[in-house]
């Protein structure tokens, strides 16, 4: 028997989330769970971390792969990544009826007073940055639900991240008084993400490759991605 395959994983859907019972779902946690039973790996075993700790957990050994995470040359320097697995869009969380009546991250910018959210060490944060958006306007959260319940509470006025995550948020939590704007591509084009492995680790890499050569684009691949609001589309523009 060889050792288990950890997998690191966020409280984000509709990647990755427990449901009452500790029970993981999520596209890529249903994902990375069905490489790994594909390359006969002994054991799969889902450890919950925060955003800020994924990479550096990745280079201290807590954990073999990571849920997935926007590609970015920064990134890079410090982890390897598998090919894509997804390719999304930015959206903003905001107020139910979108009172402020954002449309992305410029209009943001041009409000003055409106204060805007991202998680610690996602790429949001330096798109909000470069679409003008002031430095001390920028509110910090380790996780989802923080950030979600600041824009609900009205302490802060948007949250940036990717628009499919907002809609599993919701998903989750209809009754939360919120509601998603896409963020235009003239503001931030699609992007790729992918699972993350240690810079050392070039044998697993290949194998997830290898797994998801087989996997990506096929019924079952489109099945599991349909049930967490991904279309045809979205997994054609993956291919």
């Amino acid at each position: 028997m060889g050792e288990a395959t950890r997998f690191a994983f966020l409280q984000e859907p509709p990647f990755c989330f427990t449901d009452a019972g500790g029970k993981l779902f999520g596209c890529d946690a249903g994902l990375a769970g069905k490489v790994c039973e594909g390359l006969k790996l002994d054991a799969f075993l889902p450890i919950e971390t925060e955003f800020a700790e994924l990479l550096p957990g990745l280079a201290g050994n807590r954990w073999d792969m990571t849920t997935g995470l926007f590609i970015s040359d920064e990134r890079r320097k410090l982890v390897d990544f598998t090919r894509p697995i997804w390719v999304l869009q930015d959206g903003l969380l905001v107020a139910k009826g979108n009172p402020r009546g954002f449309r992305g991250y410029r209009s943001v910018a041009e409000d003055r007073t409106a204060v805007i959210g991202v998680i610690s060490g996602q790429i949001q944060h330096q798109t909000a940055l470069q679409n003008g958006v002031a430095p001390e306007r920028i509110r910090i959260f380790a996780t989802q639900a923080a950030a979600a319940e600041a824009v609900a509470a009205g302490t802060v006025h948007a949250y940036a991240s990717v628009a499919l995550a907002h809609r599993g948020y919701l998903d989750r939590w209809p009754q939360a008084p919120l509601a998603v704007i896409d963020v235009p591509a003239t503001e931030k084009q699609p992007a790729a993400g992918a699972f993350a492995v240690a810079k050392n680790n070039t044998a697993l890499r290949q194998r997830i490759d290898s797994s998801l050569g087989e996997l990506l684009g096929s019924p079952w691949h489109r099945e599991l991605m349909s049930g967490y609001g991904f279309s045809d589309a979205d997994i054609d523009r993956l291919l």
